[in-house]
This record gives C-alpha cells, structure tokens and sequence, in this order.
C-alpha cells in the first residue's frame, strides 16, 4: 500500500532500476507517516562510508505523538539493503553517472518500506518529449471516448 510518490523523479530521471529498502525511523515519524504527513519531493539518497541514507524526506511531526522529544522534521535517515545491492548501487553510481532516488515509500507487513530508483538524469529535450507522449495517449483516449459514443 503506497504511502506517497514521489511524482518528481519520472519527470527528472529515467529509473532502470528498483530497489526496495528498509527505513530506520523513530517512534514519532512512523505515527506522522501513517498520518500522511511525509512528503518525498526535495529527497534524494546518498551514499556515505558504505551506507545509504535518505536525505532530505520531510517528515512533519504530529503534537500528540512528539511531547517528550524534540523532533527534526528533515534528517538524514539510513536506508536498509543488503550489502550485495549496496555494493552493487554504490559501483553504479561511481562509475557509471547514475544518481539514486526515492520513488515511494509504502508498508509491506505493516513495515514502512521506501523504493529507490536507479536513475540517470534527463535532459530538458527529454522531458519535453515525454510531456508529448503523455499528452497524446490522454488525446487519443478522448478521441476514442467520442468515437464510441
């Protein structure tokens, strides 16, 4: 069950690749995400010492579930994968120009979980064709609409 997408990444990147890794969270963002209030807009991942981590995924926090801590809405989270995928991320992005990006985070057995992207940057030309593309699948599906009519 997805939680929030990040809408931005398609727009920005063509992901090759999908990973799924486990996010280390405190008590109080769980309750906010499961309140809806994370946003994935601004966030992308990094790689550090042999680690990954979630950089800037804002999480708001709620006045009820936060009392006694003092929470940081935008901190760096460290993403679980395992070490053969982390290697094998860590290479690609080295050497081969790729940049890592969160697509969604969503549950899985009741789990929050956040899917990052492999991904290369597009160029503005790109963008603009993709916006083509879609706006002609929306035009033949309202062309098809009038037709069956």
């Amino acid at each position: 069950m997805t939680i929030v997408d990040n809408k931005k990444a398609f727009h920005d990147y063509f992901i090759e690749e999908r990973y799924e890794a486990g996010v280390v969270l405190q008590g109080w963002e769980v309750k906010a995400i499961r309140a809806g209030r994370v946003q994935l807009k601004e966030a992308y991942v990094i790689v550090n010492n042999g680690e990954i981590f979630l950089f800037g995924a804002h999480i708001s926090a709620l006045t009820s579930a936060s009392s006694h801590v003092h929470p940081e809405a935008v901190r760096t989270r460290k993403l679980l994968l395992h070490s053969e995928e982390i290697k094998r991320l860590i290479g690609k992005v080295d050497r081969a120009g790729y940049t890592l990006v969160p697509l969604n985070l969503h549950y899985v057995r009741g789990r929050v979980k956040c899917e990052i992207g492999l991904a290369k940057g597009k160029k503005q030309h790109d963008k603009r064709e993709t916006e083509k593309q879609r706006d002609w699948v929306r035009e033949k599906q309202t062309i098809m609409k009038q037709h069956n009519r």
